[in-house]
């Protein structure tokens, strides 16, 4: 986004939706009229993006029904809609591209379309294994993550990834999504859809700089207040994480939850012994390997459980989930924090975020 459009939605704004379809890669149609709807991003779920569109059944002569042609732009057979949001920045229209979603669903009631979407992640999910995958000797994690995902997504893989051999012995028998998880866990890696559509795999991590700050002022329209509910569940604080080396000796690698703002740091009021949880990988070789995987594996148990905030603002169509934003207001003053999930409107409404507080 331009720094005009930053500083456009931050206050009321006049807003546009622009959605084409494309199948195969070939574009189908261009201006599709969506008078409402909604997009939903949720990065604890296997498949964290839904899109939820309205459509008018009849429009400039078009009948937006997708019946029974499983050529129609609606369509559920393998159309995908590329999505952007505009924002009014003065008498033109910037677009901010909000990403590629797989039809899963239309349906028409009367004078209206219903269209559901998913994030492409479905595609994996949906296409399980014919037969039982076994990475050759000549495999590494990054071809085995290639192998199971493309041609469906394009991998692009982050630089600071240091790629490994795979153990010999290594099966995965249905669940292709799963293989691929359980080899990213492993890796210390999670994966995320860029809005261009390329499936990137990249070191669990919750550092960055802030993109935005959030102030709490009802009289702008953000509202910030916490969650209304605390559980131990999930509140672990040791992460022990364990494999096995080439000459089959367990090995095992051990991560602690040191945070000084963390409710649940180990040697904390929490609790004054190890609440440990147990991580286990045959992909696992080494000591570094083992410690690895623990570092990661406590990122992603924090993002389950931890302090976690509501907002309410003016949609702000440059967020995506794993942005992090500073927040002021509920007690905190410049607090980083991590967007776990949001909900962002398609139409004037309000945005709703929910944060956790690193």
């Amino acid at each position: 986004m331009s720094d005009t459009a930053l500083a456009v939605v931050q206050r009321s704004y006049t807003m546009d939706i622009r959605a084409e379809s494309w199948l195969g890669g070939q574009l189908l149609a261009d201006g599709i009229p969506v008078s409402d709807g909604g997009e939903t991003r949720d990065r604890s779920l296997s498949i964290p993006e839904q899109v939820t569109l309205t459509v008018p059944r009849r429009d400039r002569g078009f009948d937006w029904d997708p019946g029974t042609d499983p050529a129609h732009p609606l369509a559920a057979y393998g159309q995908m809609l590329r999505i952007d949001f505009g924002v009014d920045i003065g008498g033109t229209t910037e677009w901010i591209n909000r990403g590629w979603f797989l039809i899963t669903d239309s349906s028409a009631d009367g004078d209206t379309v219903t269209v559901t979407c998913q994030g492409l992640l479905t595609l994996i999910d949906e296409a399980k294994l014919v037969v039982p995958f076994q990475p050759s000797s000549t495999d590494t994690l990054g071809s085995v993550v290639r192998a199971l995902v493309e041609p469906a997504l394009t991998v692009s893989f982050n630089g600071s990834l240091v790629d490994r051999s795979v153990p010999l012995g290594m099966q995965w028998d249905s669940d292709r999504l799963g293989a691929v998880t359980e080899v990213l866990n492993a890796w210390g890696a999670a994966e995320r859809v860029t809005e261009d559509g390329f499936l990137l795999i990249e070191p669990v991590s919750d550092a960055g700089s802030s993109v935005l700050s959030i102030t709490d002022d009802a009289s702008t329209g953000t509202v910030v207040r916490w969650q209304g509910s605390t559980s131990r569940d999930g509140a672990f604080n040791v992460v022990v994480a364990q494999g096995e080396d080439s000459s089959g000796n367990q090995i095992q690698g051990v991560a602690y939850d040191s945070s000084g703002t963390s409710p649940f740091r180990y040697g904390g009021p929490f609790n004054p012994l190890p609440v440990p949880y147990p991580y286990q990988s045959s992909l696992l070789t080494t000591v570094d390997q083992c410690r690895t995987a623990a570092a990661a594996q406590m990122i992603l148990l924090r993002r389950q459980a931890f302090r976690r905030l509501g907002v309410t603002m003016v949609p702000h169509p440059g967020l995506v989930t794993g942005d992090i934003i500073t927040v002021t207001g509920a007690g905190l003053t410049n607090a980083l924090c991590a967007i776990e999930s949001l909900s962002l409107p398609y139409s004037p409404g309000e945005q709703s975020l929910t944060v956790r507080v690193l």
